[in-house]
């Protein structure tokens, strides 16, 4: 996901430097969502994963 938010980033840095405008806006939306949503993800599998060590240490015991 983080991959396909850097490609519209590229996307729309190149569409804005050749003049672009409508499809720079439109990139840089699409990578702005994508990166959010990358974001959100992570702190959420990050958090499942703190709580699933803690888990398995109470099993273990």
């Amino acid at each position: 996901m983080l991959k396909y938010a850097i490609v519209f980033a590229i996307i729309s840095l190149i569409a804005g430097a050749l003049g672009f405008g409508g499809i720079a806006a439109g990139s840089a939306g699409i990578a702005k969502v994508l990166f959010a949503l990358f974001l959100v993800l992570s702190v959420i599998f990050v958090l499942l994963a703190a709580l699933g060590v803690g888990a398995a240490r109470k099993i273990l015991k």
